[in-house]
């Protein structure tokens, strides 16, 4: 895809990404230049990446949703997280290219997909372009908060009963949002395999709380009416 495409198509996109917060609008030009992305589009369910690939690029995905999945042998299913556009991923395994990756990313729909690779993003060009310092902190900040992320995930999955699992995850949905009334990016389906349960068990305890009058849901609507102790 030709620079002038991307800057006319991308260029909001990019400047609302994480990865490139602190870049002008000005410098835009010159920074797709030097970093060279290329485009790809995917159909719903394609996958971007599959268990034992390797990839030497980082992800940002321009429009649709992406789901990044974990599986075994077994056929045990554990979803990592869920990318919306603007958001980056593949960072560490991208740093990492030799070796091949232990997850699927998956196009939840028709998405459009930037990709940098990571030798042009990480060392200063010939010219010396003043953002390369920039965003190679961004890309420390990405990497850093999705560590949190992680950390928080198996505060979730290592309470023993899927009740407390459950009301872990949506307290700590309700304070990003800010809310008592918030909506997850999962369905039931995707929310057990992200808590790492049945979902017949993890539709019981749902019905459960909501009989006891600590929350409402509609599909992947949440209202929390009684905060309780987790």
């Amino acid at each position: 895809m030709e620079e002038s495409t991307i800057l006319e198509q991308y260029s909001d996109r990019i400047l609302s990404s994480v990865l490139f917060s602190g870049i002008h609008k000005d410098e835009l030009e010159v920074l797709i230049h030097c970093l060279a992305p290329r485009v790809a589009n995917y159909k719903k369910h394609e996958y971007i990446l599959r268990n034992g690939e390797s990839i030497s690029s980082i992800g940002l995905l321009m429009s649709g949703m992406i789901m990044v999945e974990r599986d075994d042998i077994w056929g045990n299913l554990s979803i990592i997280s869920e990318i919306t556009p603007s958001m980056s991923f593949a960072e560490s395994y991208a740093c990492f290219s030799h070796r091949p990756v232990d997850i699927n990313i998956i196009a939840k729909e028709q998405s459009t997909v930037m990709f940098f690779n990571i030798e042009r993003f990480i060392h200063i060009c010939s010219v010396a372009c003043d953002f390369h310092n920039r965003i190679v902190q961004n890309l420390l900040t990405v990497v850093a908060e999705k560590n949190l992320i992680l950390n928080q995930k198996i505060n979730y999955i290592s309470k023993k009963k899927i009740r407390d699992r459950l009301l872990a995850y949506l307290s700590a949905e309700s304070i990003k949002n800010k809310a008592d009334s918030f909506e997850i990016p999962f369905n039931r389906q995707e929310l057990a395999d992200f808590l790492f349960v049945d979902r017949s068990a993890l539709s019981n305890e749902i019905s459960k709380l909501q009989h006891e009058g600590i929350i409402s849901c509609r599909k992947n609507k949440f209202k929390i009416i009684k905060p309780i102790n987790t």
